[in-house]
This record gives structure tokens, C-alpha cells and sequence, in this order.
């Protein structure tokens, strides 16, 4: 039976458990995308153990529990594979004042890291104040 069809967990963060699989995070109630973000074996089983949402820092290359310095961090209340078992969302209650490490010009974060649209001649325009 393949991954698409079994109802055991086979994710592949290969033989060293470092392998990066993408995870959208998602408001739960608002169903917003929150952040993109990584995941190794290790940030996997971290979300698991503390309810939080745990991710791969590529930039640092280190875990990063998401709002751990900020106070803005993401319950999660459910987490969804993909048929192929290969990406991860993220359905979680943000508990702090947003999900993003950019501020607004009162000095919030920002709800969601897409914040800003692109316009036809490639500018880029703020939606969320």
C-alpha cells in the first residue's frame, strides 16, 4: 500500500534525521497562513512532545520554537500530512498579539509573515495595518 493510502506515519527526514520538510502553519479559526517554514525530525518531535509549534531555523541552524523570545507563540490543535507524506500543516491558535517577527508601525507584530501583495509593476503594497 503506498504512503497515500496507509494510515501509518512515514515521513523521511533521512538516515540522519536533517532532512527539511516544509510546513504551512495556518490559523485554526481564521484558516490564514501564518508562515512557511521547515521542519527536521527533531523540531517534528518537539512540536509533538510540547504543543507548540517548533520549527528548523535554516538562517540560525538551530530549533526555533516559534515565539519563544517574543511571547507569540502557536498552540497547535492539529497538525495534516500531505498524500505523498513529504509536507506538513500546522493548524494552530496563535497566543500572543501575531505570528510574525516584522512589526507594524505601531510596533505589533503582524498577524501573518504575508502581509504585503505584490502589484502589477512589482511593488509591493502593506494589506494588513
Amino acid at each position: 500500500m503506498g504512503k497515500e493510502y496507509t494510515t501509518e506515519l512515514c515521513m523521511d527526514f533521512g538516515d540522519d534525521g536533517q532532512k527539511l520538510l516544509p510546513v504551512v502553519t495556518q490559523d485554526y479559526e481564521t484558516k490564514n497562513v501564518l508562515i512557511l517554514a521547515f521542519v527536521n525530525k527533531e523540531a517534528f518531535e518537539e512540536t509533538l512532545r510540547s504543543g507548540y509549534a517548533t520549527y528548523w531555523s535554516r538562517s540560525r541552524n538551530e530549533l526555533w520554537k516559534k515565539g519563544l523570545t517574543s511571547g507569540d507563540l502557536l498552540k497547535i490543535e492539529e497538525i495534516r500530512i500531505n498524500c505523498e507524506q513529504n509536507s506538513l500543516l500546522y493548524l494552530v491558535k496563535p497566543r500572543g498579539q501575531g505570528a510574525c517577527h516584522a512589526k507594524k508601525a505601531n510596533g505589533k507584530p503582524f498577524s501573518s509573515c504575508y502581509y504585503r501583495k505584490i502589484n502589477n509593476d512589482n511593488s509591493l503594497v502593506i494589506i494588513e495595518q
